[in-house]
């Protein structure tokens, strides 16, 4: 144990002491004697050091029998013996000296203490032996006549049996001081002691030291000896414990230290408790800590649980050929309930929600087929409500690759006052005319980053379930505002994250949730409904959605009284942006090849109908292999149309790569209904990447082909342009085809800006280009525009937001849509707007600014 006197030599020490201090080997070879030991003895250092004791000072003529060295000897054996201090009150021991050019011997006695010094593995190696003069006291008891047994025993019980209480005493206290000392350095748990308010470090084992890193933070304040623990909440508990006086129980807080030398920060998990020591007056005058290393314990445990998920996965593969029988069914169900957790859920409803929707997308695509087909009116009724069938499972379907955290978000800055307010006519609906609904904004309500259609999908489920709770009857109350999470909450919460956030509550006077159970809820299947009532996803799907969104979910329930549930939002402290719901254009075909790579036939086969149908030249491979035998044959391809979860050694971006770098001009689709990691990553997709999600339809399929081709078109166009030079100045009104005419082009894909960009220069127009809306208005901030040329689809601040906000403040303002896959009904939604279709050269650019100009 490390201790503030840690620095001082203890040889100087020893020295400077007044009583003589001798230290000997376990041989009872003198290994070391201070001054006053030399100084009573009459020895120099020389003399002794390095001789056996007995050798050093032999029996003299006053003890023929001995007797002296047989007790000295006899004590020394006994340390070695009991490993324990052993003190001899009185001995009779000459002391040899040279006179006369012979020895003498003069007659001494002596009051010795011999304390064990052991070494790591228990054993002595030294014998401290400390030893007082006796002998002027034993002459005056002589001298006062006192030389019958009788007196001698008075004498010596008068004065040696005080200093031998005092000293059994002080060695008890030695004994139990040492015994502390080793228990606290022994012990396998780290300690220390900080005292006072600014927690300076008054102890600190080895093991404490060892997690630390360092050995040097002994009187100096937490803040300092360990400055790397700022921002990591660790002080703030500190200050609080010390402030309230009640104790802190961490589990499994990770923790990140700096080491000793040029070692980086590393991260460590530890169990601890932080308990405050009060003094006589009962004020808390430090914090004990004492805790355990659980690092490589937390390694162990997650090694494990990776093992344990792995094991789950061959249950749910076991499960599938179990489901013949109802009875075995429920029996397995059962017994996975119990051993499944979250992780392994969301691995398994991930799957499932791929195999469901390949199944949907075959229903959905022969039923459209079917509806383009002559049918009866009551064939189409039926029709429609099989399609309306394919709706509910995808909606189903989406829940599941909710709570998997596998469905592509599209997270922007929203207001959730806003988003309640919209829902309120339909949240009215769904609870009926007997719940009583009642809804509450806070003032100053931030922002927060999360997809919209998942937060309103999510506060729909909420209200559904409060409803189901209310058996139909009773008070709703919805409450968005701001919160702050600390770090406190934070540490008692795992995977939350403090900081600012925004809460979005919804409370019931339902039923209540029994305590048992509360733990189960957010578990997919798992319902408190009546059978047939409900899926038992509504809340898996709000968990799994504010996971990815990396918030936070809390439930607080008491049977016969109600259930709130809190979902914490990160705060955005960007503007909201809202999207305006756009109108769809027309489904248009073509005439291009596409490649379909799908592994499921009949999923192949439908897909393969529905591009047919569209008018395109259709190729089809089952694996990615078997897609690149095809492509190296010499066969060209415009658009490479693949699953993204396919078997086989080639992923499906790998892919994509090696058939874009046979084929530049070839396009790419991704299609899935389950994307894992490979092109979508925290929620999103990956930068340039097109996913059209299972299960879609013919319009959908149609639309996003067309854009997807178009788009490719524009840029090989751009890329393939010759560099054309843009004038040194700005021409002069009416130069030029462009008459002077100032262009603000706002386009995301930076090969079509810059082609775009050159030929708009080249007519003689004045243009500025931007990359997004944000960056588009402030460029309006700052000069005159005549003309806005805008894409659609852009990130962020979509393009018909952006003609509105810029129409509201700049009315003159020319707009001019452009997209890659239709888009004329977006082009009315804003009076004067024209369309562009993409690809454009440069005459239908010259075309469109005109005619925009003349409107």
């Amino acid at each position: 144990m490390r201790s503030a006197f840690a620095p001082l030599d203890f040889e100087a020490l020893l020295e400077a002491a007044p009583h003589p201090y001798m230290v000997m080997d376990a041989r009872f070879v003198l290994v070391w004697a201070n001054h006053a030991y030399c100084r009573v003895t009459g020895r120099t250092r020389a003399e002794i050091v390095s001789r056996n004791i007995f050798d050093a000072f032999p029996s003299g003529p006053h003890d023929p029998s001995g007797e002296g060295a047989r007790q000295l000897r006899h004590s020394l054996q006994t340390v070695l013996r009991t490993r324990a201090p052993h003190t001899l009150a009185l001995i009779r021991y000459a002391i040899p000296h040279a006179e006369g050019g012979g020895t003498a011997f003069e007659e001494r006695f002596w009051s010795a203490t011999h304390t064990p010094i052991l070494d790591e593995q228990g054993e002595v190696r030294y014998i401290l032996q400390q030893t007082d003069d006796v002998t002027e006291m034993q002459t005056l008891r002589r001298r006062a006549g006192l030389d019958t047994e009788l007196a001698e025993t008075a004498l010596e019980g008068a004065v040696f049996r005080r200093a031998q209480e005092v000293q059994a005493a002080n060695w008890a206290l030695d004994a139990e001081r040492t015994q502390l000392r080793q228990l606290v350095e022994q012990a396998p748990a780290f300690a220390a002691f900080l005292r006072g308010p600014e927690h300076v470090f008054e102890i600190a084992n080895q093991a404490y030291l060892g997690v630390v890193g360092r050995d040097d933070i002994l009187g100096r304040p937490v803040r300092k000896a360990l400055p790397e623990l700022e921002g990591q909440s660790f002080f703030g508990v500190l200050d609080e414990v010390y402030r309230t006086g009640q104790a802190f129980n961490g589990r499994s807080i990770p923790i990140r230290l700096r080491q000793e030398g040029d070692e980086p920060v590393a991260e460590r998990f530890l169990d601890f408790v932080y308990q405050p020591i009060t003094d006589a007056d009962g004020q808390v005058a430090g914090i004990f800590v004492l805790g355990y290393d659980i690092t490589e314990q937390k390694r162990l445990t997650d090694e494990l649980e990776r093992y344990k998920n792995q094991l789950e996965e061959m249950v749910r593969l076991r499960t599938q050929a179990l489901e013949r029988s109802e009875a075995e069914r429920r029996r397995t169900e059962d017994a996975l309930r119990q051993s499944q957790k979250m992780e392994a859920i969301g691995q398994l409803t991930g799957g499932v929600a791929h195999d469901f929707n390949n199944l949907l997308q075959i229903l959905s695509g022969n039923l459209q087929m079917l509806q383009r087909t002559a049918l009866a009116a009551g064939d189409m009724r039926r029709l429609d409500a099989a399609l309306e069938a394919v709706e509910r499972g995808a909606k189903l379907s989406s829940q599941l690759l909710a709570f998997a955290r596998r469905q592509p978000l599209e997270p922007r800055p929203v207001s959730l006052g806003r988003l309640v307010r919209e829902m309120d006519d339909l949240l009215r609906r769904a609870l009926g005319e007997a719940i009583e609904m009642e809804t509450v904004i806070a003032g100053g309500l931030w922002n927060t980053l999360a997809d919209p259609d998942q937060v309103q999908n999510a506060l729909l489920n909420l209200a559904v379930n409060a409803r189901d709770a209310m058996d139909g009857a009773g008070r709703l109350t919805i409450e968005a505002g701001n919160a702050m999470l600390d770090d406190f909450y934070a540490l008692q919460h795992e995977e939350v994250q403090p900081g600012q956030y925004v809460m979005l509550a919804v409370s019931d006077t339902g039923c209540g949730i029994p305590p048992e159970l509360l733990e189960k809820v957010f578990e997919p299947f798992f319902t408190t409904k009546r059978e047939g009532r409900g899926t038992g996803l509504g809340l898996s799907m709000v968990y799994g959605f504010v996971k990815q969104s990396h918030g936070h979910i809390k439930i607080y329930s008491e049977p016969g009284q109600g259930t709130t549930v809190r979902i914490y939002l990160p705060r955005s402290r960007e503007a909201e942006e809202v999207v305006p719901a756009l109108a769809l254009s027309p489904v248009r075909g073509g005439s291009e090849t596409i490649l379909v790579v799908e592994d499921d036939p009949v999923v192949q086969a439908t897909v393969v109908d529905l591009l047919n149908d569209l008018g395109y030249t259709v190729l089809r491979a089952s694996d990615g292999q078997s897609a690149l035998t095809l492509v190296r044959s010499g066969v060209s391809i415009d658009l490479l149309f693949t699953d993204v979860v396919m078997p086989g050694p080639v992923r499906a971006p790998e892919l994509a790569r090696q058939v874009q770098a046979m084929l530049p001009h070839a396009a790419v689709l991704f299609t899935s209904g389950y994307t894992e990691n490979a092109i979508v990553h925290g929620g999103r997709l990956d930068p340039g990447v097109s996913l059209l999600s299972k299960p879609y339809r013919r319009e959908d399929l149609a639309r996003k082909v067309r854009h997807t081709l178009n788009n490719r078109r524009q840029a090989l166009n751009a890329a393939a342009s010759p560099r054309i030079p843009a004038p040194s100045r700005p021409p002069a009104a009416g130069a030029g085809a462009g008459g002077g005419i100032r262009v603000l082009l706002v386009e995301d894909d930076p090969l079509i800006l810059m082609d775009s960009e050159d030929m708009l220069s080249a007519l003689g127009f004045q243009v500025v280009g931007a990359g997004d809306g944000r960056a588009a208005l402030r460029l309006l901030e700052r000069q005159e525009f005549d003309v806005l040329l805008t894409d659609i689809g852009l990130p962020g601040l979509s393009g018909p937001e952006l003609a509105r906000q810029a129409l509201e403040r700049w009315p003159g303002l020319r707009v001019i849509f452009a997209s890659g896959f239709g888009g004329q009904q977006e082009a009315e939604v804003l009076p004067g707007a024209m369309f562009l279709n993409k690809p454009y050269g440069m005459r239908d650019l010259e075309a469109a600014i005109h005619r925009a100009v003349a409107a």
